[in-house]
């Protein structure tokens, strides 16, 4: 059963729906309700696009606030930091950083709920971090984790400091 987590300035939600192996399928529904499952490489792609126009790494702080406040539950005052923060981007991004950074929220909320998850939350943060600090491309970040074990990812994310 589909979970609303947010409305969006774009017409479009986000929820929590059923994808092949539970219900922590984050999806992007549309105002005519077709809904799909976003790409990493996609979010990450945009996300780095945007964070080209700002100063003192402004996208990877703000993903960094979020991620730092994101449990196993969803929490209303992160939503309104989403919007807040989207208020201090210029308004030709604030519907794409808005969107984006809710699938982030959702996605991470995600990850701290799947049994078998051992990394949790920090394979996003690994990710923003690759994307907008390292500056690997979308494509090999959103790619980077297949094929290695958890332990190494740790290793990798415990030298970049989370």
């Amino acid at each position: 059963m589909a979970r609303l987590i947010k409305n969006l300035a774009n017409n479009r939600s986000i929820i929590f729906g059923k994808g092949k192996f539970d219900d922590w399928c984050v999806y992007i529904v549309e105002s005519n309700g077709h809904k799909k499952a976003p790409f990493d490489e996609t979010y990450f792609s945009d996300l780095y696009q945007i964070s080209q126009k700002y100063v003192n790494n402004k996208v990877y702080n703000d993903f960094v606030q979020i991620y730092n406040l994101t449990t196993q539950q969803i929490d209303e005052s992160v939503l309104h930091l989403i919007d807040t923060t989207v208020k201090t981007y210029k308004e030709e991004d604030q519907i794409l950083v808005e969107q984006w950074m809710a699938v982030l929220y959702t996605g991470m909320i995600a990850e701290e709920n799947k049994n078998k998850a051992i990394l949790k939350k920090r394979v996003k943060h690994l990710g923003m971090y690759q994307v907008l600090i390292l500056g690997i491309p979308a494509k090999e970040a959103a790619k980077f984790s297949y094929g290695k074990s958890w332990r190494e990812l740790d290793s990798i994310m415990r030298e970049y400091g989370f």
